[in-house]
């Protein structure tokens, strides 16, 4: 049997590249980098101009950063705060009606510092796929289907000890037209607060044994292994609920040799 159409016949935006010529890409640096790690240390962020990864050539900064002064950016930034947020919404499938569909799964985990030390009241906020694969926004044309009763977004505070935890359903793989046949693996954005907007980052989780971390040029562009694997969580069936979801534990370690990659 044949594959359908849509998806072996490219359209007008899709990239042309087949996924043997990004993961030779991938792989071609990986070896560079492992073979220069001794001189050059560890790469404990990303590679902002990864070619593999195409839209990094037109997104990532050309020039220097310029300095601003933080409390002028909090007159016009977006605002955030404690007082407002409710425990409720860090459940996200009771945010409708209805049950969203898919796997139910708990993720909680801890933010510490680079010496293991809570962050406390931290706001943490997630955003993600549906079961599908598809995100709530306009400009996602993946034609998996939207769940009326799952919009994929939710935020917490830590607690005492740095523990968060939130109620979600397991997102979905889904295309991506940054080569022919391009996929994500399944996977969380998290987004945490410091003190102020600037002091913002956001980064991604993702779930243990994905097939398609080895071909993700996103995944790929942190190119440090053990880096890598900080961002995915490791499967816990203490914190798995009988009859109910699935449990995942990821913490977060914002400083430090061991700290968690960012996007910003």
């Amino acid at each position: 049997m044949s594959a359908p159409a849509h998806t072996t016949q490219p359209g007008p935006d899709d990239a042309a590249d087949t996924q043997a010529e990004i993961s030779r890409q991938i792989a071609d640096i990986e070896s560079e980098y492992l073979d220069s790690r001794e001189s050059t240390g560890h790469e404990l962020s990303s590679r902002l101009d990864y070619p593999p990864y195409r839209s990094s050539l037109l997104r990532h900064p050309t020039r220097a950063f310029a300095k601003v002064d933080p409390e002028a950016i909090e007159l016009t930034s977006p605002a955030f705060g404690h007082r407002d947020v409710s425990p409720l919404e860090a459940d996200l499938t009771i945010q409708h009606a209805g049950e969203p569909l898919g796997e139910r799964i708990t993720i909680a985990g801890r933010v510490v510092d680079g010496d293991g030390r809570p962050v406390r009241n931290q706001l943490v906020e997630i955003w993600q796929a549906n079961s599908a694969g598809r995100y709530v926004h306009k400009r996602d044309q993946h034609p998996a289907p939207l769940d009326p009763n799952f919009t994929g977004a939710g935020r917490c505070l830590t607690d005492e000890n740095g523990n968060y935890r939130f109620h979600t359903i397991k997102p979905g793989p889904y295309p991506w037209k940054n080569h022919a046949n391009a996929w994500r693996p399944a996977h969380v954005h998290f987004s945490l607060f410091g003190t102020d907007f600037t002091q913002r980052m956001v980064t991604q989780m993702y779930f243990p044994g994905d097939p398609l971390f080895s071909l993700d040029p996103i995944y790929q562009s942190i190119v440090d292994p053990k880096s890598r694997e900080r961002l995915i969580a490791t499967y816990d069936h203490d914190l798995t609920t009988p009859e109910w979801s699935t449990g995942y534990r990821w913490d977060i370690v914002l400083t430090g040799a061991r700290r968690t990659w960012t996007e910003a």
